[in-house]
């Protein structure tokens, strides 16, 4: 279905756009994924560099209507080498690869994503994002003690609101690279060995068995011979 803006939105579904939206802006407090600043406590530089969040509507097949948001990363290519920003991702041969073995051997074999994969992602750099609108508005309304005092507003009185970011948004250039640290530490300290040829593939022996996980971004495929071992690993 086609999305659309907040503002669209909000005045095409009415209660069930607001709902979306603060759903959508709950998930990002609740995970501490942001922290308010005054505008007056920022350079201008900051300002400058602060990405936009933006947010978008859409109502499902199952009429459903789904907020979903995301910071405008754009502008971080003026000023982040490449390599600085760029994630490893699973090769389509050892996806293939994997699939064949998975058949062959009678593996049990289960898709699975990450819920709010990059907001479980701790922030390594600065960076600030700006708020406008009819947003900035939501997120004061989740709780005022806390961000009604941040709110400010530009020369044509529509509300704005900077943040910090604590957590990996999608969007920002950073954030698959910061996701693949975060479950590749996480993989290792479980007793799994990352693949030397494939940095999005890894493997470990559970009960006398090869588990094998690769992933994609936030997406896993797990497989075992053992559906109880897939199963707790998820």
């Amino acid at each position: 279905m086609m999305q659309m803006n907040v503002k669209t939105g909000i005045k095409k579904f009415g209660k069930k756009g607001n709902d979306a939206v603060s759903k959508g802006l709950q998930q990002l407090h609740d995970r501490k994924a942001m922290m308010p600043m005054q505008k007056e406590g920022l350079t201008m530089e900051d300002r400058q560099k602060a990405l936009r969040y933006l947010m978008f509507i859409k109502e499902k097949r199952d009429w459903a209507v789904k907020a979903r948001g995301c910071v405008d990363g754009r502008p971080q290519w003026q000023y982040t080498d490449k390599e600085d920003a760029s994630s490893p991702t699973v090769s389509l041969e050892a996806m293939m690869m994997s699939c064949c073995i998975d058949a062959k051997d009678g593996q049990y074999m289960a898709v699975t994503g990450t819920l709010g994969g990059f907001l479980q992602s701790d922030m390594n750099e600065c960076v600030h994002m700006i708020m406008e609108g009819m947003i900035a508005e939501h997120v004061a309304k989740l709780e005022l003690a806390i961000y009604r005092k941040y709110i400010w507003h530009d020369k044509k009185g529509k509300p704005m609101l900077y943040m910090k970011l604590e957590k990996a948004l999608y969007g920002m250039l950073q954030a698959a690279l910061l996701f693949w640290q975060l479950l590749s530490s996480i993989l290792v300290s479980w007793g799994f060995m990352i693949n030397p040829y494939n940095q999005c593939m890894a493997n470990k022996q559970i009960n006398c068995k090869q588990c094998t996980i690769i992933w994609h971004v936030d997406d896993l495929k797990i497989s075992h011979v053992s559906e109880n071992v897939v199963e707790d690993i998820i």
